[in-house]
């Protein structure tokens, strides 16, 4: 007797339960989607000065990487493979630069880091001809990495002098 009161109950609360489990996941993916972003605001985006060729930003991405103590550690030149595969492409350059240093650093304090490394910026042609340089906008990344104060600075350091290599290329600061 008393378990058919029990199984009773339950029962009652079954519609309780379904609408609680209902209100819970519809929460959760209104909470998902409104945290979405997209893509283009995770980027940095210069454009090439009207009197730059590419050839002159790449030149000037090296030279002020250089002079910054950031090595470049690799050149992607995506639209030869391409243009090696029959696919029509505008140029697509990827510049890689790291100072081995700062980069260890963060590796220690976490290895999700990796992820990350080394830095990328994209040298791009547009399909109307016209020139950008694109990376990873570090601002909106080191804030959510926690780090202690001491990493912070040298997040920022590196965040500026993307910054800077990006700013000399569309510039042609050579």
């Amino acid at each position: 007797m008393r378990s058919k009161s029990l199984l009773k109950q339950s029962l009652l609360k079954l519609p309780l339960l379904t609408s609680f489990l209902a209100c819970f996941l519809a929460l959760t993916t209104i909470t998902a989607s409104a945290q979405t972003i997209s893509i283009s605001d995770t980027v940095l985006k210069m454009p090439l000065a009207e009197d730059v060729s590419m050839d002159d930003a790449v030149d000037s991405m090296k030279l002020r990487a250089n002079a910054l103590n950031f090595k470049l550690v690799a050149e992607l030149p995506l639209s030869k493979e391409l243009e090696a595969m029959g696919v029509e492409s505008g140029r697509i350059g990827i510049y890689q630069f790291c100072d081995a240093r700062i980069a260890n650093e963060m590796l220690q304090f976490n290895p999700d880091f990796a992820a990350y490394l080394p830095c990328r910026i994209a040298l791009i042609e547009d399909t109307n001809g016209k020139a950008w340089l694109v990376t990873l906008d570090l601002g909106k990344i080191i804030p959510g990495a926690n780090l202690p104060p001491e990493l912070m600075e040298k997040a920022e350091l590196v965040r500026d002098n993307i910054e800077s290599i990006m700013t000399a290329g569309a510039n042609g600061d050579l």
